[in-house]
């Protein structure tokens, strides 16, 4: 077996749990779900696998089957004509739909759920339960009665999107305002929402008074703050993530026009107390506030003067229950009662319930889920877009840090919940500009995609995208009508690697196998050369894996792979030129060195094409093993001397390409 240095290799957790974002359930899988998170959390999970042993991770994901955004896209359906059916029908269809574009990108879920079907619904209204008592009995929840939407000619109130209007929160560039949250995820008042109008009738809604429960998520500022602190001194968190995650850690602050400056003056005696901060070049400035209820009292005060404002990003109490009948039922306490959760809160650990769920099918413990969530020795990793950043990165690890009860710690113990790992993609664009389904610019649905590339193909060119550092382009030929003919197709440059360079050198060392040493590797030694390089290459894939930085990943494996192509090539010119049967031999034995290590690295991106690889040498399941990374394919054999490998037949390819790709 060969040695290498150990010393300054990453440190991975002896179990984990890998989750994906949670699709609604009220549309099948557009290309931004596959590409911008499932193939990267599926590409990781799968590492995973071959790094730390199968049974050591869980892959789960679900449906959100929950939420206005579900119950207003059926109440059209239904109105239009276009569906006869229950919601819950609705949900379940989509879900299918959903399930069935994973499965043809080889989405290895352990668990692909729904938070609102079947057993997972039963689990998942008991974890919410116990959630929602946990935070209460540790006094982090509040009832508080606010405004509310209400639609008097229907006499319903609105929640979520059934109102539209522009997001009140200084500098959003969102391009729709809900009732109480952007498109962008901004958290605020439905009072403060700009231009209001019910997407019922067409007309501005009236408010109403409620009363809901809220976390106090401001109560966790410095701890998150303490954890953001913490995130930029790891090797492995995306600035992205703690860029966004700052910028709602700052101090309650109101944004005022300068030429409002003289009319704020006048109301110094009675607005709470504040600081002023501006700057000579903007139009605004600053009101800074020392915290949440001042700042609320002066939003008040100024808009019964007139004085136009816009609030700044800042943690406030995030909402729990509503009344929207389509819901998980929440607890009912204090003499409040027939509410449901929102669907964000629920959706947060709804995850949880999923990995109970499969524990539950694996017939485990009903407690076995802590050795998952709550122990130092797991990890959980969470992939996410950036648009849900203040939901994972802010109210779901404060919600964590509330379950340990009144002195918490960013540090929990044993028995504790752990605080995840946010792993958080750009958008991924679509024809350079920002797709999304309730948008101008319509995304291809995932399904669609695969009627002009393979699932191989697409998985390779979107973990190469480079998404963790900025939003990129997705650009298939097939649907840009822009196309130049004459060009190449930008969505094959990763998936050529695969069909081309890798596809030909697997090729090579079989049917010279073949042709020249009965159907078996010759026996000798790799070179130390090459076995040097294959070590520097898996120890740097390590190190990016790690770091999550997948399209470094496929840098990488696209520098060795075609480097082993050349060497193949140049080295049988030589054979070719000098007849030296001695040396071709020692170019296969390095070559299927060379063949093996860039399988195994391989594998979590195209697994399909990889596992042909492995079942044609004869290999079984240790082959993917990273305990024995280092191994050459002698050690895999029982006799090296009599192993044959499978026959591969003539024209066969690993890496297919799509039919469509053929001229």
């Amino acid at each position: 077996m060969t040695q290498v240095n150990e010393n300054k290799r990453p440190l991975f957790p002896k179990r984990a749990v890998v989750t994906g974002g949670m699709p609604y359930g009220n549309k099948e899988l557009h290309f931004g779900h596959i590409g911008g998170v499932f193939i990267h959390a599926d590409a990781f999970a799968r590492f995973l696998r071959d790094r730390i042993g199968e049974e050591n991770v869980i892959f789960v994901s679900g449906t959100d089957c929950y939420g206005s955004p579900i119950s207003e896209n059926y109440r059209q359906l239904v109105e239009d004509g276009e569906i006869d059916c229950t919601v819950e029908e609705f949900v379940e269809h989509n879900h299918r739909l959903q399930k069935e574009a994973l499965d043809h990108y080889d989405i290895s879920l352990n668990l692909f759920s729904a938070s609102g079907l079947g057993r997972a619904k039963e689990i998942h209204a008991q974890v919410s339960e116990e959630v929602f008592n946990l935070l209460y009995d540790n006094g982090y929840l509040i009832k508080s009665t606010t405004s509310q939407f209400y639609d008097p000619e229907l006499d319903v109130y609105l929640n979520g999107r059934q109102v539209e209007g522009y997001c009140p929160i200084e500098g959003c560039k969102s391009d729709k305002g809900y009732a109480d949250e952007c498109s962008l995820g901004h958290q605020y008042m439905p009072s403060e929402l700009i231009n209001p109008r019910s997407r019922l009738t067409g007309k501005k809604p009236a408010l109403k008074d409620v009363t809901n429960w809220y976390f106090k998520l401001e109560d966790f500022q410095m701890l998150l703050q303490e954890w953001v602190d913490y995130l930029k001194q790891l090797p492995n968190t995306r600035p992205m993530l703690t860029n966004i995650l700052q910028e709602f850690l700052k101090p309650p602050v109101i944004y005022v026009k300068k030429e409002f400056q003289e009319e704020v003056d006048a109301l110094r005696g009675q607005l709470p107390n504040f600081k002023i901060e501006e700057e000579e070049k903007k139009t605004s400035f600053e009101m800074v506030f020392d915290n949440l209820e001042d700042r609320e009292k002066a939003c008040g005060l100024l808009a019964e003067n007139n004085i136009r404002y816009r609030t700044g990003k800042t943690l406030v109490p995030f909402r729990l229950t509503g009344n929207v009948e389509w819901g998980v039922p929440a607890p009912e306490k204090e003499g409040i009662g027939g509410l449901t959760f929102w669907v964000w809160p629920e959706s947060l650990w709804a995850p949880i319930s999923f990995t109970k769920t499969y524990l539950e099918q694996q017939e485990m413990g009903e407690q076995d889920w802590k050795k998952w969530w709550c122990s130092p020795d797991a990890q959980v990793y969470q992939f996410i877009g950036e648009d849900n950043i203040y939901f994972y990165g802010l109210a779901e690890m404060a919600m964590f840090l509330a379950f340990q009860g009144s002195n918490p710690t960013i540090h929990p113990g044993e028995g504790q919940m752990q605080l995840p790992n946010l792993i958080a993609n750009s958008h991924v664009l679509f024809l350079d500009k920002k797709a999304s389904s309730s948008g101008k610019v319509k995304p291809p649905m995932a399904s669609e995609l695969l009627n002009y590339y393979t699932a191989e193909q697409l998985r390779a060119h979107f973990l190469g995208l480079g998404l963790g550092i900025r939003s990129v382009s997705f650009q298939p030929k097939p649907l840009n009508p822009k196309a130049n003919e004459r060009d190449g197709d930008p969505a094959l440059k990763e998936g050529n690697l695969l069909t081309n360079v890798l596809n030909r050198l697997a090729r090579s060392c079989f049917y010279t196998s073949q042709q020249y040493y009965d159907g078996k590797v010759p026996v000798g030694q790799v070179s130390e050369s090459v076995l040097q390089e294959a070590r520097d290459t898996i120890l740097e894939y390590e190190k990016l894996m790690y770091k999550y930085e997948f399209h470094n990943v496929m840098n990488l494996m696209d520098t060795y792979i075609r480097n082993a192509n050349k060497y193949w090539v140049s080295g049988m010119k030589e054979v070719k030129d000098t007849n030296n049967m001695d040396l071709q031999a020692q170019i296969v034995i390095n070559a299927f060195h060379m063949l093996r290590t860039s399988i195994v690295l391989m594998h979590p991106i195209a697994p399909k094409g990889t596992e042909m690889v492995c079942d044609y040498l004869g290999f079984g399941k240790d082959f993917w093993d990273w305990n024995r990374i280092f191994d050459t394919v002698y050690d895999f054999m029982d006799n090296p001397k009599v192993h044959t490998l499978k026959t591969l037949p003539p024209r066969a390819d690993f890496f297919e390409k799509h039919p469509s790709q053929f001229k």
